[in-house]
């Protein structure tokens, strides 16, 4: 790796405090755990033999746990440790883990910020999902003799481009994984171009994630009061998308009478922006995170809150996946798929673009470019209830048709595995110092 990323990452120490500190106070980071980011640990390192996975977000992480639940039931001695950058991976992570999993935030990029995490935790393998690649995290957990694996890889082309104009900043760390494991065969032949030893294409993990939940009477009561108004969601929608929906939503209202839009942020903390936006454009809207009553009179459904896309999702079943009508890189829509939506995205969907050809050559989604073919889109649908059953039924089996990479990314790891140390029935085996 290089010696200037090195010192540059070593000698930004005090400026990365200070942004850490403005994440904070912008409510991107949790108060409590902070010295986590400086590879302070909050939790005490469990004995015996430790596998540490990495997951940058909450989709991520989420279709890692089931390598964890598999993991942890072959192992009755072993612990995981899991962590990830996003505050509300952490959060989802809360009450998803299983019993012998801790989760931490991962520390900065900072070396011996870096040593403190190692020093403390001494994981015995390393498992990184998808593609956030700290140089300098991976080269000092390598130095330790820690055997690792790149696991559900992606890398899009636009990353892609940028790595190779990088020389050869990114090839030790991606030649510092034994096993990797793409998540379709352009990310596995882009991979083997930066440098990656020998990688594989074994199917796509998030097509094992489970359902995302819903609270049963929350969904009872919304569904009782929305009745029978026709009904579309806009979700996870980044800054620049929310103007395209409050158009579309205007274009459609004018044909399908009493029409509610339910408009999810991507991020819940924009929920004020979005607001002053629907205000601008003279909409009715009802903004849940401050239990505001949907009405008649509503025309949007603000669901400024964390956590449930799965609700909406089943009350809504059209989705328009957010993230894509500006160049994000799209929103995952498995989550989607797997509940029966007939699905919209925009073009730019380059952080799952396999997922989203599957999806459009089995006639589940329909790309849109702007605010009027994505009304014209949901117009149809809206019009059409057999139509937005054989999407919603596509949906359905292409997610189905995706599911067993994770079975068979456990049989890939099985080396790594087997050299982990175990503990016998009286505590012998690896702990800590």
């Amino acid at each position: 790796m290089s010696a200037a990323y090195r010192l540059a990452a070593a000698a930004a120490g005090p400026a990365l405090r200070v942004l850490l500190m403005a994440r904070t106070r912008a409510g991107k980071e949790d108060p409590a755990r902070i010295q986590e980011r400086f590879g302070a640990a909050s939790a005490p390192r469990p004995p015996g033999p430790l596998l540490w996975l990495h997951a940058a977000s909450n989709g991520e992480a989420r279709s890692a746990l089931g390598i964890v639940q598999r993991a942890l039931a072959g192992r009755p001695d072993l612990h995981v440790l899991f962590t990830t950058f996003t505050l509300t991976a952490a959060r989802m992570l809360a009450d998803a883990l299983p019993p012998r999993a801790t989760h931490q935030f991962v520390p900065l990029d900072v070396p011996a910020w870096i040593d403190r995490f190692l020093d403390h935790w001494r994981p015995d393998a390393a498992l990184w999902i998808e593609g956030e690649l700290w140089p300098n995290l991976i080269a000092r957990t390598a130095a330790r003799g820690v055997p690792m694996a790149l696991v559900n890889a992606r890398i899009s082309e636009e990353s892609f481009r940028r790595w190779k104009s990088a020389g050869r900043l990114f090839r030790p760390p991606l030649e510092a994984f034994e096993i990797c494991l793409a998540q379709s065969p352009a990310d596995s032949e882009r991979l083997a171009m930066l440098g990656a030893l020998t990688p594989r294409f074994l199917g796509h993990l998030k097509f094992d994630g489970n359902e995302l939940p819903a609270d049963p009477g929350a969904l009872r009561i919304l569904a009782e009061t929305i009745g029978p108004r026709p009904l579309w969601l806009a979700a996870s929608t980044r800054e620049g998308e929310e103007e395209a929906v409050i158009a579309a939503h205007k274009a459609l209202a004018s044909t399908h009478r009493a029409l509610l839009t339910i408009m999810v942020p991507r991020h819940a903390r924009r929920g004020d922006d979005v607001a002053g936006l629907l205000a601008a454009a003279g909409l009715a809207f009802a903004r849940r995170s401050k239990g505001e009553r949907l009405t008649g009179e509503s025309a949007i459904y603000l669901a400024d809150t964390m956590g449930e896309l799965g609700l909406f999702y089943r009350l809504a079943r059209i989705a328009f996946i957010g993230a894509s009508l500006v160049p994000k890189g799209g929103q995952n829509p498995l989550e989607a798929a797997q509940l029966g939506c007939a699905l919209a995205f925009g073009p730019h969907m380059t952080n799952c673009r396999d997922i989203a050809d599957a999806m459009l050559i089995a006639g589940a989604a329909v790309e849109v470019r702007d605010a009027a073919s994505l009304a014209a889109h949901v117009s149809t649908l809206l019009g059409d209830d057999e139509a937005r059953r054989r999407a919603g039924d596509a949906a359905l089996k292409v997610a189905a048709q995706g599911r067993g990479a994770t079975e068979r990314v456990m049989d890939a790891l099985a080396p790594l595995f087997a050299r982990m140390p175990r503990q016998g029935p009286h505590g012998d085996g690896h702990a800590p110092a």
